[in-house]
């Protein structure tokens, strides 16, 4: 079974694991979109499952979305 995940848990996550800071204040489960703001001042929004697994840590400026798969 998958960990639930509590908002203080997340926030710790987020110091401990990347530069950049949690801005959201509520978690309401693992596909809500929260708040963060990379190191470079950019606010993003990323699922806490794609900031943790994916490890999409920072902005698409900063860290630019790989491409699918299937494109060319």
């Amino acid at each position: 079974m998958n960990k639930r995940w509590t908002y203080a848990e997340i926030q710790k996550f987020v110091e401990k694991n990347s530069d950049s800071k949690l801005l959201s204040t509520e978690y309401h489960g693992f596909s809500q979109k929260l708040l963060f703001k990379c190191s470079c001042g950019n606010n993003f929004e990323k699922t806490f499952t794609k900031f943790n697994k994916n490890n999409q840590r920072k902005c698409d400026v900063c860290q630019p979305p790989k491409e699918s798969r299937g494109a060319k």
